[in-house]
């Protein structure tokens, strides 16, 4: 895939604006529902090169700042039951590759929790690239993707009366990156 065929294509270093981004997930909670939850403190860079598909990105989330609109859960998900935050206070994502499948992209990469790193991928849609209203440039994609969290360490979980647990183990990820162009 060329630049030529991605609307508004700039190759540059951006840097993601983490008030106009979630990092996000979802989980199934008692084999009836989802939670869904998202970091709200993370810093991340994006390389578009001049061939797309050698671009490359890395964020590192703060565990600390985890968010499900519950401050009891969110207690519990940072204590040593799941995140174990005081100890490994940050999550890494860090590219190694992309290839494309039909519109969108696929990137992999390794992802640290717990001081685990496994390989994941992430499909990816380029929202779009433009100026915004203060001179700047900005560039959007969405990513999702699928984990199971206790290839991170992250392994508690609860047998429920009845059959099935409290917490699944795969894990939604969604992620809404604005990211703006570095000057220079």
């Amino acid at each position: 895939m060329s630049a030529g065929q991605i609307p508004g294509y700039i190759a540059g270093t951006w840097t993601i604006d983490p008030a106009h981004s979630e990092i996000g997930f979802v989980v199934r909670h008692l084999m009836v529902s989802k939670v869904r939850g998202q970091f709200t403190k993370f810093e991340g860079s994006i390389t578009t090169a001049e061939d797309p598909l050698q671009s490359t990105g890395t964020a590192t989330i703060d565990l600390g700042s985890i968010n499900t609109n519950n401050e009891q859960r969110d207690g519990h998900l940072r204590s040593a039951d799941f995140f174990d935050a005081d100890s490994h206070p940050t999550m890494t994502f860090k590219s190694t590759g992309l290839r494309q499948s039909g519109d969108k992209f696929i990137a992999t990469g390794d992802l640290t929790i717990r001081d685990i790193t496994k390989p994941i991928e992430l499909e990816v849609e380029v929202n779009g690239f433009g100026p915004d209203p203060y001179g700047g440039t900005r560039a959007g994609l969405t990513a999702t993707g699928q984990i199971n969290r206790s290839d991170f360490g992250v392994t508690w979980n609860a047998a429920i009366e009845g059959g099935g647990v409290v917490v699944s183990e795969k894990v939604q990820l969604v992620l809404e990156v604005e990211a703006s162009l570095d000057k220079g």
